[in-house]
């Protein structure tokens, strides 16, 4: 096997781990604030991919480099561009729901109100793509 493809797949490898992790930390709703070194894995993950054409691949690695140049690109550059910052006034475990309507799964009009003297949790979130 050619030192590129094996580079590829391992660079695949650590892109596909990489993402897991995120995935797990979305998942949680737990992502990082400091989200350096997830950022320098996925640039790793990339940077391997390239580096495994540089070296020369078989086509099992070129595919495997290629997969990890775009994952290992992919969520620092969804990072960059979509910024997730809690805003000043935003609401806290045990406030007050503010009232708002909206349309729920079924097509139905949803309206906060309703909800008055139920103890809710509510999770509205935004992933990075």
């Amino acid at each position: 096997m050619r030192t590129g493809t094996k580079l590829g797949v391992f660079a695949l490898s650590l892109a596909v781990v990489c993402v897991t992790v995120w995935n797990y930390h979305i998942e949680q709703v737990d992502i990082p604030e400091n989200r350096t070194a997830f950022v320098v894995l996925f640039l790793s993950a990339a940077a391997l991919g390239i580096g495994a054409f540089v070296k020369g691949t078989g086509w099992l690695g070129g595919i495997a480099a290629g997969l990890a140049i775009v994952l290992g690109s992919l969520v620092p550059f969804t990072m960059a561009i979509s910024r997730q910052e809690v805003a000043a006034n935003a609401i806290q475990v045990g406030d007050t729901i503010p009232h708002f309507t909206a349309v729920d799964a079924q097509g139905e009009l949803f309206d906060s109100q309703s909800l008055h003297g139920h103890l809710v949790l509510i999770k509205f979130f935004r992933a990075h793509w």
